[in-house]
């Protein structure tokens, strides 16, 4: 199936945000590498394409192990020669406990996903992208709403989504001379695994447990497609996309 000649990847692109992402850039016409840890629901993205799975290359891979970042984007270049956009959406939570019952390996565990992870593809995304011709890219890192504010005993999360926004300026900043725009999309509640939760009643900021509205990831997925789509010298550097009714605008 034609696509338009540019390269995406995805990361965590086998359930929730990341697949319904995969799917519209494919529907979009781009070449997409599918990563994530486990390759079933990554072959299952791939056929849920249709004949726009041709373009997909299904890629397992552990962002938070430097080798497997490093062969990531090796097997990358070997198939399509160039990666033009990096979605770092790859993320895990650690449970909803007080601050003061996580254990270490907890608090490191989402350190290592979501913010050492978006940093080791981003150092990759860097080398391919200065290195190509045409040279450049774009990268979009998924910050969440936590970017923003806490939930409560959401520390793990909430320190390293506030610490993505840190890397995506950088990233912004240190990428012009390369032709690299970096930007963030804050994503609040979207139905997904992860967020399933809400319809049953999380905690309030006042001690109250409360439903929340969700939305369909699809949304999200559009957002994405709008980001990618600008030219190199203009770039989204924050959006925020959520639900409209959640509790996260003003006092609830």
């Amino acid at each position: 199936m034609n696509g338009n000649g540019k390269v995406a990847m995805i990361t965590g692109a086998g359930t929730g945000i990341g697949r319904a992402c995969a799917l519209a850039m494919l529907h979009e016409g781009y070449s997409v590498v599918l990563a994530g840890r486990r390759p079933e629901p990554l072959e299952k993205t791939r056929a849920d394409a249709g004949t726009g799975g041709e373009r997909a290359l299904v890629a397992p891979a552990d962002v938070s192990d430097p080798a497997s970042v490093e062969a990531l984007f090796a097997k990358t270049k070997e198939t399509f020669g160039r990666l033009d956009f990096l979605f770092n959406n790859a993320g895990v939570n650690a449970p909803g406990i007080p601050m003061e019952e996580l254990t270490v390996e907890q608090w490191q565990g989402v350190v290592d996903v979501n913010l050492t992870g978006a940093f080791l593809c981003t150092r990759e995304a860097f080398r391919l992208m200065k290195s190509q011709r045409p040279m450049g890219g774009r990268i979009v890192n998924n910050g969440s709403v936590s970017a923003h504010a806490p939930r409560p005993n959401s520390a793990p999360y909430t320190a390293t989504k506030h610490a993505i926004t840190g890397l995506t300026k950088c990233t912004s900043l240190d990428g012009r001379k390369y032709d690299i725009a970096c930007g963030q999309l804050d994503v609040g509640n979207a139905l997904t695994g992860m967020a399933a939760r809400m319809a049953e009643g999380v905690p309030q900021a006042n001690g109250e447990v409360a439903v929340e509205p969700l939305m369909d990831p699809e949304n999200v997925a559009r957002a994405l497609v709008c980001m990618a789509s600008l030219p190199l010298d203009a770039n989204v550097q924050t959006m925020t996309v959520m639900a409209t009714k959640m509790p996260f605008v003003g006092r609830g």
